[in-house]
């Protein structure tokens, strides 16, 4: 898509799993190399949302203006840098995401003209796995200034696209997709789960 770019968050505290989930082995890799192949497929400018002492080797980092402040603070530092129309976001810890869901859902964000396009599956919204406009940065500036992290409540004040299960199902894509890795638990399910071979169409 012309005038799109990516971002990968890398920047979260990984509490749960107990070490740094960006560096975590996945594939001939790590968490954070899968994610930059995966956002490169679609994006020629991909950029990391963190820590540029930790992340500055593996490509441009950008970090956040309102530190410690979630996933918000992230999607905001990256619309007031963006120079881009379109910015995809995704997390560095969603390993099944597939470059034809990106390219689908940065489709569907052109299509539609709207603030942001953002999937619902698994019981609410996947704000990680989204398509903002860069003038979602307002909103999510006046949010983070009022002390308020919370993403969902934000796509009521602007267009949002939202895209449903039922609609992912229809156009050949799993929900699974956006299941995330929180947990040593998460991790070994997932690489179990990434060895099998993919049903054929």
């Amino acid at each position: 898509m012309n005038n799109l770019a990516a971002y990968v968050l890398a920047g979260g505290k990984s509490t749960r799993m107990g070490t740094d989930k960006a560096f975590l082995p996945w594939g001939t890799g790590t968490l954070l190399e899968h994610a930059l192949s995966l956002a490169g497929a679609v994006a020629t400018h991909v950029s990391i949302l963190g820590d540029a002492g930790k992340f500055a080797r593996f490509g441009p980092v950008i970090g956040d203006l309102y530190p410690s402040r979630g996933p918000l603070g992230g999607i905001h530092a990256a619309l007031v840098s963006s120079t881009s129309q379109w910015n995809l976001l995704i997390a560095v810890d969603l390993p099944f995401l597939r470059p034809q869901f990106l390219d689908y859902l940065t489709t569907r964000a052109r299509e539609s003209g709207a603030a942001v396009i953002v999937p619902r599956a698994g019981g609410g919204f996947q704000p990680l796995c989204a398509v903002y406009q860069r003038e979602f940065a307002r909103i999510a500036e006046q949010s983070l200034a009022e002390g308020k992290n919370k993403i969902d409540p934000l796509f009521g004040q602007v267009k949002t696209r939202i895209i449903d299960e039922v609609e992912l199902v229809r156009d050949g894509f799993s929900p699974e997709m956006f299941r995330n890795l929180n947990t040593p638990e998460d991790l070994e399910h997932a690489r179990r789960v990434s060895i099998r071979p993919e049903r054929s169409e």
